[in-house]
């Protein structure tokens, strides 16, 4: 199939059928916290312990974030949509009103978070409009709660009884 040939909004519509989780994705970077919200996560392996996310290439954070060397993964709860819009938005310290302290690797632990993985960066891959950043994880920890979901350009909430 051409590029010129192929639907993208079926393309976007069809994923969007997929629920992810939602994080936010901190660092700390020349003295100054950055981060930004990415639905793009997944565990990766066990032996050794790493994990995936995949940064769109027009992300003004990213670069900052890979500056730095090491990152935080903070799984958002289920009280944390305005969280979650907050920083996907470019161009604003994100940082103003939001309770968090630094990790050991310096990143943003976020207050709230259900859980939070920190991470030095071991590689970024060119993907498309995005990259595939691999982290191994160095400490983790959770706390009480539900997430936060994506679904079909939407937030929602899952519960388990």
């Amino acid at each position: 199939m051409s590029a010129t040939s192929f639907d993208t909004a079926r393309f976007r519509e069809t994923l969007g059928h997929f629920a992810t989780g939602v994080t936010v994705v901190t660092a700390t970077e020349e003295g100054e916290p950055v981060g930004f919200t990415c639905q793009s996560f997944s565990s990766l392996s066990l032996d050794p312990p790493m994990v995936a996310l995949a940064p769109g290439k027009n992300s003004t954070s990213w670069p900052r974030i890979a500056e730095a060397g090491s990152f935080c993964v903070n799984v958002l709860s289920s009280t944390q949509e305005a969280l979650a819009r907050d920083f996907a938005v470019t161009g604003r310290d994100k940082f103003v009103g939001v309770g968090w302290e630094p990790g050991g690797n310096g990143a943003p632990r976020l207050q709230g978070a259900l859980a939070w993985i920190e991470c030095e960066l071991l590689l970024a891959h060119d993907a498309g409009d995005h990259e595939i950043v691999f982290g191994e994880v160095r400490d983790m920890g959770v706390n009480p709660g539900s997430p936060l979901l994506y679904y079909r350009g939407g937030f929602g909430r899952f519960t388990v009884e």
